[in-house]
């Protein structure tokens, strides 16, 4: 498998060598940085469906969900359109906590891991991602810290200060026209990009959630520049 573009060298970002982190799948680890920038259309009603692709326009991802499942449940698809994994809201949790399953199970023997708040009452985002094989849930596989609302989030390896992934925003003249709203996510090398998708889509629900509307829904994502 081709890996997507790798992203260009930041001096205020250091890439620390990290292990790999196959979530899904080796072939989602590049051995190099890749850049995701997202675009989500600001005025826009939608299902939540959107698309993940390289700087030549080749689908990478895809995204697919429903308006009948009242946004309790997305799926995340290969550019073949095969499913890679089924992300679905626990209703009625205090956490507000997800599952993620293998392809479109929702068996309890193909779940990949599982995300909720890490507190009840929050002033920004903090989500503590826990791993199927972490049962017992005391400490966190993976952690997201940050504010949608900047679009300025950072996703840790655990309780460590180690990023996989980070979320900023990005303004261009070309967005203001045309009504759309760009970021950019960093994900660093040897981590599972489709992981760290799935980890948007999911964070892109919470806080559509708290808009109360389906303004929260993302509708394009591209791999590199934009």
């Amino acid at each position: 498998m081709a890996y997507p573009y790798p992203a260009q060298p930041s001096a205020s970002a250091p890439m620390p060598p990290l292990p790999t982190a196959a979530i899904f799948g080796p072939q989602y680890c590049a051995p190099y940085p890749v850049d995701l920038a997202v675009v989500k259309k600001v005025m826009t009603i939608s299902d939540g469906n959107f698309a993940v692709t390289d700087v030549n326009g080749n689908i990478v991802f895809k995204v697919k969900g429903s308006l009948l499942t009242l946004r309790d449940r997305r799926v995340l698809l290969d550019a073949a359109g095969n499913p890679i994994t089924t992300l679905r809201r626990k209703i009625v949790t205090m956490h507000d906590r997800w599952e993620a399953y293998r392809g479109e199970s929702t068996d309890s023997k193909d779940l990949i891991f599982t995300l909720k708040r890490s507190s009840l009452i929050q002033m920004k985002t903090k989500l503590d991602v826990f791993l199927a094989n972490n049962t017992k849930e005391d400490v966190c596989d993976f952690k997201v810290k940050g504010s949608w609302f900047e679009r300025s989030c950072i996703v840790y390896a655990g309780e460590s200060n180690n990023i996989v992934a980070q979320m900023h925003k990005k303004h261009t003249v070309q967005s203001l026209l045309i009504g759309k709203d760009h970021f950019m996510v960093t994900i660093y090398p040897n981590v599972d990009y489709a992981f760290i998708v799935a980890l948007i889509v999911i964070l892109n629900e919470i806080n559509a959630d708290e808009k109360g509307s389906e303004s929260g829904l993302l509708d394009e994502v591209l791999l590199g520049g934009v």
